[in-house]
């Protein structure tokens, strides 16, 4: 689809189109879970062939994945087929046979015909530990990588039974061999394929529009409707669209003369469930949905107007604008393949500090995860050594936010805090849907 037809899209989904376009509106290119599954088996294969060049960068010459029942390895709908399982223990090994090249192996607890498609599966193997023993003696990897030992969940989310298990099965001297499988499982997970695009693109603008309708007069009455029925709204409109959620709506209210606490140092905090929204405050929404093994991540601002008013005081809208500048700074100016994240940070920082303008930037990966795996840009990756770099092609959720006084509200401070999905090229990034250029209006 071309960046016209997805404007069109954006534009039917999230307030009706003004130039009598007949585009559906982006929940109806929503699939069926069956047709989600038969597309993801595809991206499957692809990624199979990704794969060998990757671990022979990362020094893995053998990579197993356990899964257990009621207690799903976060990898397993990566690297099988994504449905479900539910033996007591299935096992999928990527192998480096050398000129033979990827030998893939499912050790599924009983035969599984879906597995049996993208993986070597033969009676002879239904002992795994046989079949795990007999695997490390034919092909003696010099690493085994496992998930374990990483910094973020995915990538240590092996369990001490089943590392018991490996260990029992393959015996002491592979246990020696064992290493952290972070960085093939980070490569590996911030790949994006091109086929994924259009979907995520689906995924996005019905975020988007969900997140419209939730900071609209059709959700919000003033002095009535509370962030607990925003929040509850979200629930059941992501429900009725077949939609996971991975996080819970987070809903900050700014109010005249109010006061709020900071959360992590960084932001103001989320309201309460039972906080009721009133004339005059400025409403903050972060929201993601998750959809074929792919997750948003969105957030957006709103004003709900006082009675004579007819849109936001100058003071709110120039706040607004400084996040946009800012927005511009790290996304046009500050970033390009293959740049380290230290310099796209300080970049940006040094042109807000030039500008006078107080800024936060902590944005992060999206694609499989909405806290996906790969480089960020945020002061405490900026800081690593070596700082990692951007890779073309990824999708990164550019957040950040900017404080600014309100000459309306007495001087007092606001925030304004933005999120975007965007996706990386050689010119920088791309938003898949148009940002925020005025506060949603509640009347």
């Amino acid at each position: 689809m071309k960046w016209g037809c997805l404007l069109c899209l954006w534009c039917v989904g999230a307030w009706g189109c003004r130039s009598g376009s007949t585009e559906p509106p982006p929940e109806s290119r929503l699939l069926s879970w069956s047709k989600q599954i038969e597309v993801r088996e595809g991206w499957l294969a692809r990624r199979h062939e990704l794969l060998l060049p990757m671990m022979r960068r990362h020094g893995v010459d053998m990579w197993i994945i356990v899964n257990e029942e009621f207690h799903d390895d976060p990898l397993t709908q990566f690297v099988a087929p994504p449905r479900p399982y539910a033996s007591k223990r299935d096992i999928f090994v990527f192998i480096d046979a050398g000129e033979q090249g990827l030998k893939k192996v499912g050790l599924p607890f009983q035969p599984e015909e879906q597995v049996a498609r993208f993986f070597e599966v033969s009676p002879t193997l239904l002992d795994q530990g046989l079949a795990l023993s007999e695997l490390f003696l034919q092909y003696q990897p010099r690493a085994i990588g496992l998930s374990m030992g990483g910094q973020r969940g995915i990538s240590r989310s092996l369990t001490r039974a089943s590392h018991a298990f490996l260990v029992d099965a393959m015996g002491p001297e592979a246990e020696r061999r064992f290493v952290s499988a972070e960085p093939l499982i980070e490569e590996y997970l911030d790949t994006r394929l091109p086929e994924e695009f259009s979907h995520y693109t689906t995924l996005v603008a019905v975020t988007a529009k969900v997140a419209r309708q939730a900071f609209s007069a059709e959700v919000i009455t003033p002095g009535k409707t509370t962030v607990g029925d925003i929040r509850r709204f979200l629930y059941d409109r992501a429900g009725a669209l077949g939609l996971g959620m991975w996080f819970e709506p987070d809903v900050r209210v700014q109010r005249q003369g109010v006061a709020l606490p900071s959360s992590f140092g960084i932001l103001i905090a989320t309201a309460k469930d039972d906080t009721v929204l009133q004339r005059g405050d400025l409403l903050h929404l972060d929201f993601g949905l998750s959809y074929m093994g792919l997750s948003s991540d969105w957030q957006r601002m709103a004003y709900v107007l006082r009675e004579g008013e007819e849109d936001a005081p100058a003071g709110l809208k120039q706040a607004l604008a400084r996040t946009q500048t800012f927005q511009d700074a790290v996304m046009l100016r500050a970033s390009r393949p293959e740049r380290t994240v230290a310099e796209v940070y300080d970049a940006a920082m040094a042109e807000m500090e030039g500008q006078g303008i107080q800024a936060r930037l902590y944005s992060h990966p999206l694609g499989n995860h909405g806290h996906g795996m790969g480089a960020g840009i945020d002061e405490g990756t900026a800081r690593r050594e070596p700082p990692p770099r951007l890779r073309k092609g990824s999708y990164m959720a550019i957040e950040l936010s900017t404080t600014s006084e309100v000459p309306e509200w007495g001087g007092q401070k606001v925030q304004v805090m933005e999120e975007d999905p965007a996706w990386l090229s050689d010119e920088g990034w791309k938003f898949f849907v148009p940002r925020q250029d005025a506060y949603f209006l509640i009347p």
